[in-house]
């Protein structure tokens, strides 16, 4: 149900997805769908954990593979393999867009926290280089989200834009 919520949600976010479409997507009925979750938004909230547990999962098992002095690069090759899964990117970027709702916000904030602490912590990289890192990582998923790749050998904005960071 996670996954078909995920879609759905990537889609239209949290106010204009209907648990009608999800519950039609997972082949459950809606009162399951409820039962299960209690409502819209704790369904939501779960697809933004999901998200995040994707994104550290992805990082962690690259930091523990990379060799010494590679951690920080590891994982944002991890991450760059990450954009491909267009449900998963958008809603990522949805979970960011329902920040004006309290709880949403408060689960985002604690998540990349955590997430932040976690790439500290195993890169031993500098401040200036971890933020860097998070920056680069924003800056790819408003390109992928554009398919900036796609054409960025023809519009050379968009390949300026890239720069190195694909």
């Amino acid at each position: 149900m996670i996954e078909a919520a995920v879609v759905e949600f990537a889609l239209t976010g949290l106010h204009g997805t209907s648990t009608e479409t999800i519950a039609r997507r997972a082949g459950v009925s809606q009162p399951y769908l409820f039962r299960l979750f209690g409502t819209k938004k704790e369904l939501f909230l779960a697809t933004v954990d999901h998200g995040f547990d994707r994104v550290e999962a992805a990082l962690r098992a690259a930091a523990e593979r990379a060799a010494e002095g590679r951690v920080l690069e590891a994982m944002g090759e991890a991450y760059v393999v990450l954009l491909s899964d267009r449900e998963e990117l958008l809603g990522q970027m949805q979970a960011y867009a329902a920040c004006g709702e309290t709880d949403v916000r408060a689960l985002v904030r604690r998540r990349y926290a955590d997430l932040y602490r976690f790439v500290e912590q195993a890169s031993g990289a500098n401040e200036d280089a971890v933020r860097s890192f998070f920056a680069t990582g924003m800056l790819l998923n408003v390109a992928a989200v554009m398919d900036l790749p796609a054409i960025a050998g023809r519009e050379g904005w968009a390949a300026r834009y890239l720069g190195g960071a694909r």
